[in-house]
Parts: structure tokens; sequence; C-alpha cells
């Protein structure tokens, strides 16, 4: 798909196209994405569809760990504005023309309409969204030629991938809701890092709930020398962390509060499923019922203006969690 063919400057285009990728590239986030205040959903959701076009070449097994560095290294200068967008979109394009996710290359194909949107936001936001878009490229480029089929060198390297690709987002977060909040900018001073602990949370979901994938294209982001057991103790943690975060959220941002819990509820769920079984050859064993989904996103809106509400959902939710935590290596 050509981006020539799109409008240059339109911004209804643009943001209507924005909004209507964001349901064919992520379910999940087009779930909570327009819980936000529409002041920032629409700088979150931009942001997101930056970040899935890193994780896009990320995810592109046909693609070497040099052309993965290559595109990584296009995308960022077209970020910053140093290279045209077409010089990157026109050889990813062609790099990833065997790539089966249509929707995926469609949002690729429209890198310049994200980045018209991306240019319209405050400065503050822009700055922000730049340091994250640029950690996340200069480390995965750092990551791509790492992959291997016994996983990453130790816990310190897992934990510093989590962050590249996921903590950094927690970050940005709190850039952005400070941005918009001062209540919120004034709670989260001296607990930054909990941001970081919320991202690297749902990366080290995802990387549990995809580790069959995984292993079946002879990759794994898990540590080599750690057990399922040790890494759900240590995904506990985080989510604890997570909940505090959360909790700082002043209670009458009641949109910051349930996209930040939507997501962290289904983590939790997730992580659970996984905690009550020692192996599983397919993540469709582990996932969350489009009912359990729906169910518990008409609880955040009774539950994520109520902190009491909030820490009994998790209390309730994370038995197996709990159970394997209280366990000593």
């Amino acid at each position: 798909m050509n981006p020539a063919i799109y409008p240059k400057e339109n911004p209804n285009i643009d943001l209507a196209y924005q909004k209507g990728i964001l349901g064919y590239v992520s379910r999940t986030f087009a779930l909570t994405i327009p819980l936000l205040p529409p002041a920032i959903e629409i700088v979150v959701g931009n942001t997101y569809l930056l970040c899935r076009i890193v994780d896009t070449i990320e995810d592109a097994a046909e693609l070497s760990p040099a052309e993965k560095q290559t595109l990584s290294k296009l995308f960022l200068e077209a970020v910053l504005g140093n290279i045209s967008v077409e010089a990157f979109v026109n050889p990813c394009l062609k790099a990833l023309k065997d790539y089966s996710n249509v929707d995926e290359l469609d949002l690729i194909a429209h890198t310049p309409t994200v980045l018209r949107i991306l240019h319209t936001f405050p400065d503050m936001d822009q700055v922000a969204i730049s340091r994250c878009v640029s950690i996340m490229s200069d480390g995965m480029s750092h990551f791509h030629g790492r992959q291997t089929q016994e996983g990453l060198k130790d816990l310190a390297e897992f934990e510093e991938y989590c962050y590249v690709v996921a903590g950094v987002v927690g970050e940005l977060l709190t850039s952005i809701f400070s941005n918009y909040s001062i209540s919120f900018a004034k709670q989260i001073q001296g607990h930054e890092q909990l941001a970081v602990a919320f991202g690297q949370a749902l990366q080290m979901t995802n990387i549990l709930k995809d580790s069959p994938e995984d292993r079946a294209r002879g990759v794994s982001w898990k540590p080599a020398s750690m057990s399922q057991s040790e890494l759900l103790r240590i995904a506990y943690e985080k989510l604890q962390d997570s909940m505090s975060y959360i909790l700082l959220i002043p209670q009458n941002e009641v949109g910051m509060r349930r996209f930040c819990f939507l997501a962290f509820g289904l983590a939790v769920m997730t992580l659970e499923k996984i905690a009550t079984r020692k192996e599983f050859s397919n993540r469709s064993e582990v996932k969350i019922s489009r009912n359990a989904v729906w169910s518990f996103y008409t609880f955040t809106k009774i539950a994520a203006g109520n902190a009491f509400l909030m820490k009994a959902f998790f209390f309730a939710a994370s038995s197996q969690l709990r159970k394997l935590s209280a366990r000593k290596p």
C-alpha cells in the first residue's frame, strides 16, 4: 500500500485512521486506550502505534538480526525527523513483503499519518514520546542479535530487555499523565520506579504467555537459568508494585485508573492461569476468555475509583501466584 495516495494533511482523516487501526493491531489496547480522558487518549493511542511499528519489525521472523537493526534505525531517524518518512516506509515494506499480518503492514504504510499526528502534540509530550521510541528502538536493535533458543544470559539481561520494550513505556505514561494531571505529578514524585515495574509486569506476562510460540521459532526471551516458577515470583512482585502505581493515580482520574487497572487485571488473570500449570504448549491454553475480559471490563467501572475493590480483586485473583511467591527458591 502506497502512503502517498492518502491526503497529506487532513487531521480528521488522520485521527479516524489512528482510531480505526488500533482495533486491528491490538484488541487489548483498543479496549483500554478509549478509557483515557480525551486530552490524552490521542497521545497514548499514537504512542502505542509507534511502539507497534517497532514491535512489528521485532516480530518479523523472516528478517535477519542485521535487517531488523537497519529498519529500526531508519524508523527512529524518521521519528526524529532526520530522514524523510518514505526513506523508512519503502524499504520496510519491501523487506516485509512476505509478512503475514496485513494490518501491521497497513500501519507501516501509514507511518506518515502516525507521525503527522505526533507532531500536533504539545512539545513536552513529543519529547517524552521521542525518548521512549529512541530507547525502545535502540534497545531492540541491541537485542536483535541476542535471540537464541537458550534464552537471555541472566536475570539482569532479562530485566534490561523488559525495560527497553515495556518499562520505558511505563515511564512515558507517567510523563503524559503528569503533563495532564498536576495532582498525579505530585503523587508520583519519589515513586517513579513503580512505573517501570508496571510496564515490566505486562511485558513479563507477554513473554511467559508467548513462550511456546517463541520456542517453536527457535527463540526464548526468558533467562536461560531460571524456571517458570522463579519468573512468576518476580512477576508477582512487579504486580504488587503495579498496584501501588495505580493507587497513586488520583481517585478522581477514573479514566487513567481504569486504563491502568484493566491492563493490570488482565495480566494478573493470565499469570494466574500460567501459575496453575507446570507447562503449556500453546498460548491459547492460558488465554483469558472473551466473557472473562468483558466481565472484568465492566467491573473496572465500579472498582477503578475504589482502592479497596482493586486490592480485593488482586488478592482474590492471585492465589496461585501468592503460593508460589511464599515458597522460597
